[in-house]
Formats: C-alpha cells, structure tokens, sequence
C-alpha cells in the first residue's frame, strides 16, 4: 500500500512539474510574440550586482535601443553596440575601442538582442513565485541550464501579467553572485536616427582601435 501511495505521489508530481512547464513556455511565447510586433525598443533599467560571499554591492542605471538584431547599449560609461555583424565596445575613460566579430554559437550570454529569445533554448522552465508591486501583478518564471557545466545557476524573469512585458531579470551564478536588471522605463516604435546602430570610425580619430576580428 505505501508503495502504492509514493508512486501515485510521483506520477502526481510529475504531472504537477509537467502543467507548470506548459504554463511557463505559454506565458514566454507570448512575452516573444509581442516583442517581435514591435518595430524597435528603447528601454531604461537598472543594473544591480550583488555577491554577499565576496562583500561585492554595484548598483547602476543604464540603456538600451534594440531593432531587430542589432542594438546599442550603455552602461557603466561604456558604449556597446552591435550593427548585426560585428559588436563595438567603446571605452570613452581610456578612448579605446574593442571591435570583435559576433559568433552567435559561441556565445553564452544574454544579449540585449536575445533577451526576450535567449529562453528558447537550453533552458527547462517552470512557474514560480507571483509579486504584486505597485499594483502590478509579476509572475516570476525561473530557467534552468540543460547544461550541467553551465555557469549561470538559474534565472527569474519577472513579467507584468496584464502586458506581457518584462519587468525584472534575476541571474544567479554558480559562485554566488546574482544579477537584477530593472525594466524602469520600456518605450516601443520610436523615432531613432537612421545611422544609430552604424558605427562611424571618423567620429573616433583620437581613439585606439583593438580589432579582435
């Protein structure tokens, strides 16, 4: 009879993960699915680092303007943008320019770009916690690396229940430390400048250029 009884809790359980993990996928595929209605984004966050081991506490403000693929990021004073082919940091403090080709395969971090795709895959999913914050319901949906090796523990997505818009990302590392980013302010189909994701090398003549390509 406990047999009985602890194999039925089992199947139920697994039932229980298996409508948890539909939800989920639901719920990101129409946070993706609106995204991609959306000419461009233009977003304001901010940028919290914490490791409590190490005594480490970096909080911050940057932004973002993504179209497509392409994308161009501030933060931290550095300037990173992505014209679809290749990715400029710049470094205004030490006028110096890190220009690398994009290899997409190689690549484990979560881009601005991929930010609202990156989930698609790699990742078991499953419905977590609900917060109301200043009368907005967040339904948390946290991610877990199919890679065993990987060095991101897991991830929270925080997303606005009435607009399917992200409010938070909460990244957890294996050594510790965790990252928060904040959606502030999310604008969508805006104006932006024609050449805003080109990069002019004329505009940088006092820079020096690290071609990693």
């Amino acid at each position: 009879m406990k047999k009985l009884v602890f194999i039925l809790a089992a199947v139920l359980s697994l039932n229980v993960q298996a409508q948890s993990s539909q939800k989920a996928e639901k719920l990101l595929n129409e946070v993706s699915s609106k995204v991609k209605n959306y000419d461009n984004m233009v977003i304001e966050f901010k940028y919290a680092l914490e490791n409590e081991a190490e005594n480490v506490r970096q909080e911050t403000r940057g932004d973002v303007s993504i179209k497509g693929e392409k994308y161009v990021l501030n933060l931290m004073g550095t300037t990173q943008m992505f014209d679809g082919k290749k990715i400029y940091t710049i470094i205004p403090e030490d006028e110096e320019i890190n220009i690398s080709n994009y290899v997409e395969e190689d690549s484990n971090s979560i881009t601005p770009s991929k930010m609202f795709s990156f989930y698609e895959d790699g990742y078991n999913y499953e419905m977590a916690a609900t917060q109301n914050v200043k009368g907005r319901q967040i339904q948390y949906v946290k991610l877990t690396p199919k890679d065993s090796n990987a060095e991101i523990k897991n991830i929270l997505l925080g997303i606005d229940s009435q607009t399917k818009h992200i409010y938070d990302l909460i990244q957890t590392q294996e050594n510790g430390t965790k990252v928060t980013i904040t959606v502030k302010s999310f604008k969508t189909d805006q104006p932006l400048a024609e050449n805003l994701f080109n990069f002019n090398e004329d505009r940088y003549s006092d820079y020096y250029i690290n071609r990693l390509d």
